[in-house]
């Protein structure tokens, strides 16, 4: 443990003296113990160089994961001593649009049966896992393979989406048409281009399209709320936004749905599965998305609805 702790304060410093004032222990010692690391290990963890220290290979791979683990020790340790004290809230994590189109009423059933289960929100429109330290997530990201039990709630479907007035502004106009003449809306997405899921989209249905235009928003809510209100015409989840195509107050002018690969996940750790809280929750999160949609009325819009 002292070998661990002492190569996780040199690896976040970046420095043997740092870490070593960080843990409150002499650089001499905290140099013997990633030695003794490396010993076990069998490679070296740190390089030096003229620039100053940095991790190896090895001591990339390895310090993220210690990392991890010295927190979530030092977060049960805490909650095994609190254990007569009040419990501390589950902290979710949802993504924006999410939160404010479908989740709402999520909690809202979850809360009437188990108000005595404290759970704190989050929100960010982060791409992929939150870097806040939370018990659960759920993320909007493509597939991939990680450290946590991954859930698939439910694979996105998107279509061309405007207000009725843009649409009749655009009658009788082919697809490739009425988008080359219509403001494109954009739904930025982390460290990807202004125009990715245009472009995706373009491709798929085979359409000559300038992405390079037009107004970016951090979240399909705000671009949906534009396109409501003024003119353009957005990219979105038709199921995410059933209820407003159902009121008519959007409408998809064109029966051209795509999938662009995303979908919506949740994150649960492996580790955190024994607590029944988190089984629980997880377990309505899941039941809810199943029911076909994420409003979870039973419904999913049909090309053209």
């Amino acid at each position: 443990m002292n070998a661990l702790r002492a190569f996780e304060a040199v690896g976040r410093h970046l420095s043997f003296t740092a870490g070593a004032q960080a843990l409150t222990v002499s650089q001499s010692a905290m140099s013997r113990h990633v030695s003794s690391l490396e010993d076990l290990i069998g490679k070296p963890l740190f390089e030096r160089s003229a620039s100053g220290l940095r991790l190896t290979p090895a001591g990339e791979v390895l310090l993220p994961v210690v990392a991890k683990c010295l927190d979530r020790l030092e977060e049960t340790i805490n909650t095994v001593r609190n254990r007569d004290s009040e419990s501390r809230p589950l902290r979710l994590h949802i993504p924006p649009s999410l939160l404010y189109q479908t989740a709402l009423p999520l909690l809202h059933g979850f809360r009437q049966e188990h108000p005595e289960i404290r759970i704190d929100v989050t929100t960010s429109n982060v791409t992929g896992t939150p870097q806040a330290n939370v018990d659960m997530a759920i993320v909007f990201d493509r597939p991939n393979v990680d450290d946590r039990v991954t859930d698939l709630l439910w694979m996105v479907r998107v279509a061309p989406l405007c207000s009725p007035a843009t649409r009749d502004r655009h009658q009788g106009k082919t697809l490739e048409a009425f988008l080359s003449e219509t403001e494109l809306l954009h739904v930025k997405l982390d460290n990807e281009p202004r125009g990715l899921l245009w472009s995706t989209y373009a491709d798929q249905q085979r359409l000559n399209l300038d992405t390079g235009g037009g107004l970016a928003f951090d979240t399909a809510f705000s671009a949906v709320r534009y396109a409501m209100s003024a003119t353009g015409v957005v990219l979105a989840d038709i199921d995410m936004f059933a209820d407003e195509i159902a009121a008519g107050n959007l409408v998809m002018p064109f029966d051209c749905i795509g999938a662009d690969g995303y979908a919506y996940y949740l994150k649960t750790h492996a580790e955190d599965l024994s607590d029944p809280t988190i089984f629980l929750l997880r377990d309505w999160i899941i039941r809810h998305f199943a029911k076909g949609n994420p409003g979870g009325d039973g419904q999913r819009i049909a090309p053209g609805g």
